[in-house]
């Protein structure tokens, strides 16, 4: 049958127009992290001497316990609670399946900050103890909250839901069969557990504490609150502090090997080893009933992650904000509200409609470049925030610059910031940061259009671009929204970039309760912090669901 001309994506030695434009996309995410390995090669003189002999030790170190501390907890959090809310019975399973991921919802920023404000020397808790057993300062030990150990607890308990959702979603996906067999065979559930569950669900595993990881070596707010000197502390002191913007570069390409070691370790995890059902018996997953100590030791371990990780910062912050929210909650609290509602709205409807083009591309032209360039394009998720904020604000300020000089030579006017420092600049490294997120909600979406939808357009006339618009789009708007919103609540959240790339006199409610935990008003930045997290409850309530009909054969009414 012959093709339409406009569905032909190859004349003769010409190149496809969807190729291109996949290319061009991947090419605009990779840019910022080829910028900063360029300018990390720049010599730098004395100051990268000076800081290899002074703190260089100390953020290869602080950060490499990090990603041990937070990658162990959250494995031990989120894989323990996972096979527990999956494979027993026990009261109140069904809300755990539910709210362990609602820690999800709260950035690490906001907690540190909350238990700071409950935990240290003025806070409440110490002062009960104080009033309760007559206590001076020199009477009594409290652990020391702003240390390594302390953001590594603070990171856990808002990342372990990465593992527990993959975790669960991979037990819920896995036969009948296996679990029978090793019962059968005289397997104990924990010998069950540990010798047929966990290997079947390794990938899902591997992948979870590296998006874990990923989002520490990302993190800014906490070990800067908290004294802890790693590589995002570093890049923010040499470009704000010293005004060295190439040791930053620097710094941005070390912690930028940080990840690909990440996501090679985590790539060499698997090796050859291939992880398949053999079964396609999918039925109700047999259930370990507990009882007594065993109950009550499940319910602990499932309420204890819950209680620390939302129910405590979560009340903490509904309090404060009661408190201060007459004199907190005004015009200048609006106008923070309306500019992290414009910049995520903007971010959003950018990455879901590079995502749709990204994944159309792929689906018309069906070639292994359209397929690579997506896979590029998802690893920008990979790129810190500050490493992102340092491949695309030095480049734009250089071109800010030449610009300027050659309007004032030539015509004596200053052209000023056209680029960087504007609303441009900090959609650009969102759109880096956060594409992942929506390109793989679109293409998972898309994939489940039948090819016979394409065919039936086709033979009406209609071109792609007709057929995007009046087929695939209103099947796919569910998926759309769904993108949306999780991109809009990633960029709420966002911090290091926003911090670094935001237009002067530009502030957001991120920025707002950073810089009053550093004046240490605690309480005065609850009502930002709260709305951040009302915010973030929406997509932890999408996943919650999207997981639990995620098993094969079941359905959720």
């Amino acid at each position: 049958m012959d093709v339409p001309g406009r569905f032909r994506f190859m004349a003769g030695r010409g190149v496809d127009p969807w190729t291109l434009l996949a290319l061009g996309l991947a090419l605009l995410v990779a840019l910022p992290v080829i910028a900063v390995f360029g300018l990390a090669a720049i010599p730098t003189g004395p100051i990268w001497r000076h800081l290899a002999e002074t703190v260089l030790l100390s953020y290869v170190g602080n950060t490499i316990g990090l990603l041990l501390g937070v990658g162990t907890g959250v494995l031990a959090i989120g894989v323990g609670t996972a096979w527990l809310v999956t494979m027993c019975r026990f009261p109140g399973r069904r809300l755990f399946q539910i709210v362990l991921l609602l820690p999800m919802a709260i950035p690490a920023y906001v907690i540190a900050h909350t238990y700071t404000g409950l935990l240290d020397f003025s806070g409440p808790v110490q002062t009960a103890l104080r009033l309760a057993f007559g206590w001076s300062r020199r009477d009594y030990w409290f652990p020391e909250l702003r240390s390594l150990g302390g953001a590594i607890t603070m990171l856990t308990l808002v990342l372990y839901p990465y593992v527990y959702m993959l975790a669960r979603a991979a037990f819920l996906e896995q036969s009948v069969c296996v679990i029978e067999i090793s019962r059968t065979l005289g397997r104990s559930p924990w010998r069950s557990f540990f010798e047929v569950a966990l290997p079947l669900a390794r990938p899902a595993l591997a992948a979870g504490v590296t998006l874990a990881l990923m989002e520490t070596l990302n993190d800014y707010g906490t070990v800067q609150y908290f004294a802890v000197d790693t590589f995002a502390t570093g890049i923010f002191r040499a470009w704000f502090g010293m005004g060295q913007p190439g040791v930053a570069a620097q710094l941005a390409a070390m912690l930028m090997l940080f990840v690909l070691a990440l996501v090679l370790a985590e790539r060499l995890s698997r090796g050859r080893a291939r992880f398949h059902q053999t079964s396609t018996r999918y039925q109700e997953l047999p259930g370990y009933r507990l009882r007594g100590g065993r109950a009550a030791f499940a319910v602990l371990a499932c309420a204890v992650p819950v209680l620390l990780g939302f129910v405590v910062p979560a009340t903490a912050l509904a309090v404060w904000a009661v408190e201060t929210a007459p004199r907190m909650v005004d015009l200048q609290f609006l106008a923070l509200a309306r500019n992290s509602f414009l910049l995520a709205a903007i971010a959003a409807l950018a990455a879901v409609g590079c995502a749709v083009l990204l994944a159309y591309s792929q689906r018309l032209s069906r070639s292994r470049a359209v397929a690579a360039a997506n896979r590029v394009a998802a690893m920008g998720y990979a790129a810190p925030g500050l490493v992102v904020a340092v491949g695309i604000m030095l480049p734009f300020a250089e071109f800010d610059n030449r610009i300027d000089a050659f309007m004032r030579a030539q015509f004596g006017l200053s052209t000023g910031l056209l680029l960087s420092g504007t609303l441009i600049a900090v959609t650009y490294a969102y759109l880096v940061r956060f594409l992942a997120v929506a390109l793989g909600t679109v293409e998972a979406s898309l994939a489940k259009v039948t090819p016979n939808m394409d065919q039936a357009a086709r033979t009406l006339g209609h071109g792609p671009i007709a057929t995007l618009r009046r087929v695939h789009a209103p099947i796919m708007r569910p998926s759309l929204i769904t993108a949306g919103t999780l991109v809009f609540v990633d960029v709420m959240k966002e911090l290091p970039a926003t911090l670094v790339m935001r237009p002067f006199n530009f502030d957001t409610l991120a920025i707002r309760v950073f810089e009053l935990a550093g004046d240490e008003r605690l309480a005065d930045s609850a009502s930002a912090a709260l709305a951040i997290v009302l915010v973030g409850i929406v997509p932890v309530a999408l996943l919650a669901r999207a997981i639990q009909r995620g098993r094969p054969g079941h359905s959720v009414p």
